[in-house]
């Protein structure tokens, strides 16, 4: 403790001595200066230095001391003192509770990978009488009834197709194959999709697709598109919704532009999020909040950027940034 104690203040000690050598240094050269009384003042400065240091240590190292006795009594209670009942009983408990919420958590997660499971083979079970249905709508005659039953059928098919991909979303990553799509391709196939319920509204479509590829995952890709152009078509009255897709700093972009109803400012940094639907339109019970929570989700897996700007009553624009090759190679290579 006092080699410590002399180390920290080693600095105070050096500036004493120092003073006290050039004090007799300079009496020494000084004939003037008595040296003999300077000598005596040097041992009487050094006596009390020596006095005011002792009581010091003892003064600042006291608390010190005190903890490292009671460190070394507690030590020697652990070591000879065995462990009590009542600890050993509080111990066992917290093992058993421990062990007891493993096991809870590991057959929730059963629980759960099971209903995940019943629900994708329900949804596929689901598809086949719908698929029958489609085909018993199209012997129809009757036009108007035919146009309503067509539009029932397509809400029951893309709620479908939206909870099916939601139960997918968390295992996207296994599920995705990057390559050069044909994006003309994917559109007139989500487009033939909604071909109803377009002409019931009386929507059209002004393609210009300069750009005919994009690197992305064809299937997932469908779904984001089907997601955009659902909203797009839900929401618009009359008129044509343009569609182009171009070339900008060696990357794909695709854009896709409605005369709808638009989205409120305040409403913009949330469309993304998960079950909202509108602060404007509050009373729209038919929408879901899922659609662009999970063309989101699926955007950034594929390394796709979605920028949207809308102005109220105006129309919206939705734009897909695809990524350059160089970016999954990065991806892969971690």
């Amino acid at each position: 403790m006092i080699r410590k104690y002399i180390v920290e203040r080693r600095s105070w000690i050096l500036l004493f001595i120092i003073l006290q050598l050039l004090i007799l240094v300079c009496a020494y050269v000084d004939s003037t200066i008595p040296l003999r009384s300077m000598i005596y003042l040097f041992y009487l400065s050094s006596i009390i230095f020596i006095i005011h240091f002792v009581i010091r240590y003892h003064k600042e190292t006291r608390f010190i001391r005190s903890l490292e006795e009671r460190d070394i009594s507690l030590d020697t209670t652990s070591m000879a003192e065995p462990e009590s009942p009542f600890e050993k009983v509080i111990e066992k408990s917290m093992t058993n509770q421990a062990e007891l919420l493993k096991h809870a958590a590991m057959n929730n997660r059963m629980i759960l990978e099971h209903e995940k499971d019943e629900l994708l083979s329900w949804i596929h079970e689901v598809k086949t009488p719908l698929t029958a249905m489609r085909l018993m709508i199209d012997r129809i005659q009757d036009e108007g009834m035919k146009t309503h039953l067509t539009y029932e059928w397509l809400r029951i098919h893309l709620l479908l197709d939206q909870q099916l991909h939601q139960r997918r979303i968390p295992f996207i990553e296994n599920d995705i194959y990057i390559e050069n799509t044909d994006l003309e391709t994917i559109i007139f196939d989500e487009i033939k999709t909604l071909q109803s319920w377009c002409i019931q509204k009386g929507i059209g479509f002004d393609i210009q697709l300069d750009e005919p590829k994009a690197l992305s995952d064809a299937k997932w890709l469908s779904f984001i598109i089907r997601q955009i152009l659902t909203n797009a078509v839900k929401y618009s009255p009359p008129s044509d919704i343009v569609i182009k897709s171009y070339q900008r700093n060696q990357q794909t972009i695709l854009e896709i532009i409605d005369n709808g109803r638009g989205i409120d400012p305040k409403d913009l940094p949330r469309i993304f999020d998960k079950g909202f639907t509108s602060t404007t339109m509050h009373q729209d019970s038919a929408a879901t909040g899922m659609g662009l929570y999970l063309a989101q989700k699926a955007a950034q897996s594929l390394l796709i950027r979605v920028h949207v700007k809308s102005e109220l009553g105006a129309g919206t624009a939705f734009t897909l940034t695809f990524p350059q090759r160089n970016a999954f190679v990065r991806i892969t290579s971690m």
